[in-house]
């Protein structure tokens, strides 16, 4: 093992406080969410410094910036990076190509502040943790409306059906959701929905 890159700063092959990390590994490839440089960056391994593909243009909301980007999924059919945008109270998708994002969620949409992970299913639904709200919201393809999945908007727990806060989604192969319930010291398995 070795480190890779590891200094804090603003450089090409430095980071501040990096969340989440998306690995391409047939490429060779990742990215990794630059928290507090407000961007994302791409690596090849072998090449300590990096590519900004999105942000880094200070913390905003505007749509060429970012806003404490924490975790990020790439996804593949889109040839995209979906980013929970906690200070921005969003979710986005950054095209490779493009110099902005498009929002996927947000509080007009059905979450609340500070989205902590996003996850997208084969079919390209959308799974997102809100955090603040007690919950994981689920987005189907081309929806502009979120559903709870999981949780209860505002309501802290500790039965099954409740969460305190959702920090982390995944699915496993039959896409049953596997959650992080941070303050409640446990991972939980929801149905496929």
């Amino acid at each position: 093992m070795y480190v890779f890159i590891g200094s804090m700063g603003s450089s090409l092959n430095q980071l501040i406080y990096p969340y989440g990390v998306a690995c391409l590994s047939m490429l060779k490839t990742f990215y990794v969410s630059d928290t507090y440089n407000y961007r994302i960056m791409y690596f090849v391994v072998g090449n300590g410094n990096g590519t900004v593909i999105a942000g880094g243009n200070g913390k905003g909301i505007n749509s060429s910036q970012l806003a404490t980007p924490l975790d990020l999924q790439f996804d593949t059919p889109s040839n995209s990076i979906l980013i929970a945008n906690c200070h921005g109270n969003n979710v986005i998708r950054w095209s490779l190509d493009a110099s902005n994002w498009t929002l996927i969620a947000d509080n007009s949409t059905g979450i609340g502040d500070c989205p902590r992970d996003v996850m997208a299913d084969p079919m390209g639904n959308i799974y997102i943790a809100d955090t603040e709200n007690r919950r994981i919201q689920f987005y189907p393809v081309g929806g502009t409306n979120g559903t709870t999945i999981a949780g209860t908007k505002s309501v802290a727990g500790t039965n099954a059906s409740l969460l305190i806060s959702p920090i982390s989604v995944v699915l496993d192969s039959q896409l049953n959701l596997i959650v992080s319930d941070y303050s409640n010291q446990r991972v939980q398995k929801f149905m496929r929905y």
